[in-house]
């Protein structure tokens, strides 16, 4: 089909408001702790409501979409995103909150199942390559805005400047000393205005190649006993857990332990460590053309494991960067771990994909665990742990075996006929 430049660019709308609502966990974490006195373990129950929906979603999402189309899925996620959030607005409770973060996260594990083999039909196969680079830096961008949004409503309706934009309006609606609950009005919004733009607009077809479908029971069951579908799933599993165990943690460490204001610089710090996300990613772009997937992988996370530990042990403004540097490292890990995975199996990448999505599913796990070790002994010793799946993830760049690699610069070598 022809490419169709405005679908195109509403599924890059898609993926900014996807990281808009979901990257803001770790700027909120001291406030919402403080306002519930919450335990680290019950901190941790955030992230796991949030992420688990990613579990329990991802594989009925891909049956649902193939029943019912792109665009009933995409209003029924962006439905449930705004359920979420007006939800949560109207009844700040702690526990209608971890209602309202799975509710989201459902709709954004469905956007997730949805967006990409849109954009491989909306934009052309030839350039989906290209289109999937431009949506990752736009999801970068937008997990750089949300810190920096809640920074804006926060800090001035505390401060009581009604006059600036939005912040009279968001005064009357929070209750006294719940300021942060401003940004679930924003996230409400976003959703009711996602929604009324989904349903002007006129789909195009999307015919799934056979390889992409989500496919029976039995290619599930065929995949499970392939070693390396299940050691690439715990890849995905420590990645995300990894990604948010540090932009979950890193505001409310840099507090406990230096004293940061998580309102202003906490806020800042996980803006950062998200942007400096992006542009490594554009790095290791470069870089993967230069070198061969896994190699890259490994000094990206060897690195990354120094950025962590300089974050947890460094002083006060070598903290302050440390954790978002490590930001910078991680950017190459998922789509690297994505590509050596689909490229280790011959057939049903389709099922594949969706296996790989609910190991996002970390993102859940692995807060708990840091949230428990911290309540037996610290914070600091809790993200300790983010270690271990940093040397899993390490593990990969010496076990994997793709039945394709990366293709890099040829030097002038020629090539034997």
């Amino acid at each position: 089909m022809s490419r169709n430049y405005f679908i195109v660019g509403l599924i890059l709308l898609t993926f900014f408001v996807i990281s808009f609502l979901t990257n803001i966990l770790g700027a909120l974490n001291p406030n919402v702790s403080q306002s519930y006195n919450l335990t680290d373990t019950m901190a941790g129950f955030l992230p796991f409501a949030f992420f688990i929906a990613y579990g329990v979603m991802s594989i009925p999402s891909g049956f649902l979409v193939e029943k019912w189309g792109e665009k009933k899925m995409m209003i029924l996620a962006f439905a449930l995103a705004f359920l979420g959030a007006l939800l949560f607005a109207l009844r700040p409770q702690f526990n209608v909150f971890v209602v309202s973060l799975f509710t989201i996260g459902a709709g954004m594990a469905a956007l997730q199942v949805v967006i990409n083999p849109l954009l491989r039909v909306s934009g052309g196969e030839a350039n989906f390559a290209f289109n999937s680079v431009l949506a990752h830096l736009i999801f970068g961008l937008a997990s750089f805005i949300s810190p920096q949004m809640y920074s804006y409503l926060v800090s001035n309706i505390d401060q009581g400047n009604v006059q600036k934009p939005l912040i009279g309006l968001m005064t009357s609606l929070v209750p006294q000393h719940l300021s942060w609950v401003a940004v679930y009005w924003v996230f409400a919004l976003v959703g009711l205005l996602m929604i009324v733009v989904i349903i002007l607009v006129k789909f195009p077809k999307v015919e799934l190649q056979e390889d992409e479908k989500v496919g029976s029971k039995d290619s599930y069951l065929e995949l499970f006993k392939n070693k390396y579908v299940i050691l690439f799933f715990l890849g995905i599993f420590c990645y995300v857990g990894t990604e948010q165990g540090i932009s979950y943690w890193m505001s409310k460490f840099l507090n406990n332990y230096h004293g940061f204001d998580p309102e202003t610089t906490g806020a800042d710090a996980v803006s950062y460590f998200w942007g400096l996300m992006t542009i490594g990613g554009i790095l290791g772009l470069v870089l993967l053309k230069l070198f061969d997937s896994k190699l890259v992988l490994r000094w990206f996370t060897l690195l990354a494991m120094i950025g962590v530990a300089f974050g947890l042990l460094g002083s006060a403004q070598i903290s302050l960067w440390a954790f978002p540097i490590s930001g910078f490292f991680l950017s190459v890990m998922y789509p690297i771990i994505v590509s050596l995975g689909l490229n280790s199996v011959s057939k049903h990448h389709g099922s594949f994909a969706g296996i790989l999505m609910t190991g996002i599913a970390g993102g859940a796990i692995v807060q708990i665990l840091i949230g428990g070790i911290s309540d037996l002994f610290s914070l600091k010793i809790g993200m300790v742990f983010l270690f271990i799946t940093l040397s899993y993830i390490l593990s990969i760049s010496f076990w994997a075996k793709p039945l394709v690699v990366n293709k890099t610069i040829d030097w002038g070598k020629r090539k034997e006929d």
